[in-house]
């Protein structure tokens, strides 16, 4: 099947006077769940991030290093797998024609990944559309969060936009990146699948204009409570006319996600202000509402999910299999009249699929759990409202002490970065160096980030701060990032411990408070390689995890959760 799709997409390389043809994984919202994947459809593969280049004779796929084994066993086949950390794309290809869509391609993706040593043509007919036919989407309606709910009145942040457009001395905004409308107007939507995102984008002034573009079907709700008129809604088909009606001489754009093809359009009449849309910035900061309703889904995420953990390790007789135990847990969230959908697709991986970073069971991949497997769970929840994300490692047998080692020297680094001193590491860069002392100790790493920001009801994975080897975002009171160091045998097992923290402040003192309420596995904990500090930490969380969910817990969890105290 995917080969039949490589040779249709090539056979229309002469038609378009091309060498080559590249395929992102995002769609024209650069949103991270893309409703078309048109990479998976040409390469078979399914990461949350990769790029392929399908040239006459070739096929190249480019992937960081969360996804090498996973895109060697989807795509090894037909593609070449280059880690793009290391290559980038223009450092292997030379002398070529490779044409694009550039309605899916912002100028700083294309210029980083290409440079200048390729010539790159666009091509506004998508060629995976041409050999592919799409499925006709369902047109599913917007809806508002109440202001006590977010926290903040949508007036207001507009007001707040406008304010750094005049200091900017710009006439207009363009908000390209869905989730910031969302955050803007206080509304979200059922465009992706795991994420509560409107599909749209959204036009300010200066002064009172003020133009969402998407589909009027879509709006008809918000519409209604007057939150915009139909007036302002534009179809995305008439971009181009809105942008020649309005008047003025300075647009800002988000070289992260806006379109080289609306970029253009912009150009032609406007003088451009290259910068980063302020509301990245402004929606990482979470008011004491938004953290107030993610702590409640918090604490109804940690019930389902210690449910879950003392099932599948007390209860559980039978041989379960990865899809088995997923859709377990799935069940347990369900139980909750507050839980919408995954966060994200769950991993669920046991042996030597736990290796796989980013693994995802499926009926060729699905391993039955036995006895003496390392089984890695990362999974998460969209709630009303709040969004989730936690791993657990855990284990149905004593294991041996190189793993158990191993094991705790990912929770050593787990722990540093809870108990880290924002003061001095006020960045993610800082803390990421003090997640892997401990294992870089053994000459050993993780090919990830050891944590990545979360929006409030929003993308599961949302910046700008993250905890990375190069992220310099300031971290500052009220964002909330993942703590998620690991370490990976290949094919063998993995490990990750995963919770989310927010920052919080208190006598001018700002720290982690941990969100995540679910036990770690202590059967594979070595204690002895634990300081008094470290043992007091875990002491401590599972007393917290205890006091918040056993009310909710029957009494042999409730008793079970006890004993890990």
């Amino acid at each position: 099947m995917i080969n039949k799709r490589i040779k249709k997409l090539k056979s229309k390389f002469s038609k378009y006077g091309v060498d080559g043809y590249i395929v992102p994984k995002n769609d024209e919202f650069f949103s991270e769940y893309a409703g078309i994947d048109r990479l998976k459809i040409i390469s078979n593969f399914d990461g949350s991030a990769g790029l392929a280049v399908v040239l006459k004779k070739k096929n190249y796929l480019f992937v960081d290093g969360r996804y090498t084994i996973q895109a060697q066993l989807q795509s090894g086949k037909l593609f070449k797998i280059i880690e793009i950390h290391k290559f980038l794309p223009h450092k292997i290809l030379k002398n070529l024609t490779l044409g694009f869509d550039p309605n899916l391609h912002t100028k700083q993706q294309l210029n980083g990944y290409f440079g200048k040593s390729l010539n790159l043509k666009q091509i506004e007919i998508n060629l995976i559309d041409e050999i592919y036919k799409k499925k006709n989407l369902k047109i599913k309606k917007f809806f508002s969060l109440k202001s006590n709910v977010v926290g903040e009145n949508y007036k207001n942040k507009i007001n707040r936009i406008r304010k750094i457009l005049k200091s900017n001395e710009a006439d207009y905004i363009y908000i390209s990146a869905p989730e910031n409308v969302a955050w803007a107007l206080n509304i979200r939507g059922s465009d992706n699948p795991n994420s509560p995102i409107p599909n749209c984008r959204l036009i300010i002034g200066k002064t009172k204009e003020i133009f969402l573009i998407t589909q009027k079907q879509k709006v008809s709700e918000i519409v209604k409570e007057g939150k915009i008129s139909s007036q302002q809604i534009i179809n995305p088909n008439k971009f181009k006319d809105l942008i020649e009606k309005l008047k003025g001489k300075k647009f800002i754009i988000d070289p992260l996600s806006c379109s080289i093809l609306n970029e253009k359009i912009i150009e032609s009449k406007f003088k451009i202000i290259d910068k980063h849309d302020p509301c990245y910035k402004l929606k990482s900061i979470k008011n004491s509402s938004e953290i107030k309703h993610m702590i409640n889904a918090h604490i109804e995420d940690g019930v389902a999910l210690t449910k879950f953990l003392y099932w599948i390790k007390n209860i559980n007789k039978n041989e379960i299999t990865e899809l088995d135990s997923q859709r377990k847990l799935e069940k347990f969230r369900r139980l909750n009249k507050n839980y919408l959908f995954p966060s994200f697709n769950t991993i669920s991986g046991t042996g030597s699929n736990g290796a796989i970073v980013h693994y995802r069971a499926s009926k060729e991949t699905n391993k039955t759990i036995k006895k003496n497997d390392i089984f890695l769970c990362d999974s998460g929840g969209q709630y009303k409202y709040g969004t989730t994300d936690v791993t657990r490692t855990i284990c149905f047998s004593k294991q041996k002490n190189s793993i158990k080692n191993k094991f705790t020297k990912v929770l050593k680094g787990h722990i540093a970065v809870a108990t880290a001193n924002l003061k001095k590491l006020n960045t993610g860069k800082k803390i990421d160096l003090i997640a892997r002392q401990f294992l870089k100790k053994d000459g050993l790493d993780y090919a990830h980030g050891t944590g990545h920001g979360v929006g409030f009801f929003s993308n599961v994975h949302e910046g700008p701060q993250s905890i990375t080897k190069f992220n310099t975002v300031k971290l500052e009171e009220g964002m909330v990032v993942s703590n998620e160091p690991g370490y990976y045998k290949k094919g063998h097992y993995g490990i990750r411990i995963e919770n989310l923290v927010f920052i919080k402040k208190f006598k001018n003192k700002l720290f982690f408070e941990n969100l995540t309420l679910a036990p770690l596995e202590k059967d594979l904990i070595n204690f002895k390689l634990l300081t008094r500090v470290e043992r007091d930490y875990l002491f401590n969380y599972h007393l917290n995890v205890y006091s918040k969910i056993s009310k909710f817990l029957n009494y042999s969890e409730k008793k079970w959760l006890a004993s890990l105290i």
